[in-house]
């Protein structure tokens, strides 16, 4: 059976090749209007309306007027346009799917956080300041702040793709893993708390794991009440979204030493303005954006829709389904 595919993503030349190697039985259709920022929401495209299947970012109006399509697989792990209820119920109505990318970036996002983690409890980011500004010798201090990671706490927000790589990753330290998320069912490695239950874990947490993704009830989810229940001087990570956190707040609570460090790859404003205090803020460090980076990232979002498009057409389940 052949279909018609409608693409707005920008990739590699290599996996470009690989795309069109891999839709050759179907019509494959870009738009003139391609971004190879895997961010960047589509523009209203009316070559979409033809189309069975759209892979990349697709205006999300035009996913709802296109009656015929069929699937759309988005390039990101995050989908927070897409994830509104008009959205949700029109596809699960009419019977369409809609699939992320989240196998695609779980991996490196996961050994981010860990590097991260390893970072911070071994203390490698203030003797590396050290070799840029004075080449001072901390030899006391440095030995006896580094820490190990057995027996310490890491409480992850949202529980997903990443999250379940990463307490994979943590599992050989010996670490106690906690995830809030919305469905409690337990899960191994990992112990899965309610959002009622998060006044209790949040200060027995060293490490607190931001991994949410943007939605209403996610908006400055890590705000001046929640940073208040951190265990003083726990670490803080973010790979989730920007918005999730209030950055105010939490440079208040670097400043006033409840939380110890932070690790921020997320922002609300991207690229982060050159005088936000973030750049300066003590025990604050920052990455741009770059926890789901990988060298073969064009060549993996491909191979990941067109092995959902053999699932697709024989009628087998779907990676990464989210409706």
């Amino acid at each position: 059976m052949s279909l018609t595919i409608w693409s707005n993503a920008k990739f590699s030349d290599s996996a470009m090749r690989l795309l069109v190697e891999g839709t050759k039985a179907h019509k494959l259709v870009f738009t003139t209007q391609t971004s190879a920022n895997v961010l960047d929401a589509g523009k209203p495209d009316p070559a979409l309306q033809t189309a069975d299947i759209a892979f990349g970012q697709p205006d999300v109006n035009d996913c709802l007027a296109n009656a015929k399509l069929r699937w759309v697989e988005v390039t990101t792990a995050g989908y927070t346009r897409y994830d509104t209820s008009e959205f949700r119920d029109g596809f699960r109505k009419r019977g369409s799917f809609f699939t992320n990318a989240s196998d695609v970036f779980a991996e490196p996002c996961a050994q981010h956080v860990l590097a991260m983690i390893l970072a911070l409890s071994r203390h490698l980011l203030p003797s590396y300041r050290d070799q840029l500004t004075d080449h001072s010798w901390h030899y006391f201090e440095r030995r006896r702040a580094s820490s190990l990671l057995g027996g310490q706490t890491v409480l992850l927000l949202g529980y997903g793709a990443i999250g379940r790589r990463l307490t994979e990753l943590l599992a050989p330290f010996g670490m106690t893993v906690y995830a809030v998320r919305r469905q409690t069912r337990s899960e191994a490695g990992v112990r899965i708390i309610s959002e009622e239950e998060l006044t209790r874990v949040l200060p027995l947490a060293d490490h607190v794991v931001n991994i949410l993704a943007l939605n209403a009830s996610t908006q400055n989810y890590v705000n001046a009440r929640r940073l208040g229940w951190f265990k003083k001087g726990a670490n803080f990570y973010n790979i989730g979204r920007g918005n999730t956190v209030d950055e105010k707040a939490l440079i208040e609570a670097l400043k006033s030493g409840q939380v110890g460090t932070a690790y921020l790859d997320v922002f609300e404003t991207e690229p982060l303005p050159t005088d936000h205090p973030f750049w300066t803020t003590p025990n604050c460090y920052l990455t741009p954006h770059t926890a789901g980076g990988r060298s073969d990232q064009d060549e993996a979002i491909v191979k990941h829709f067109l092995k959902n498009l053999e699932a697709f057409q024989k009628g087998t389940p779907l990676t990464d389904r989210v409706v």
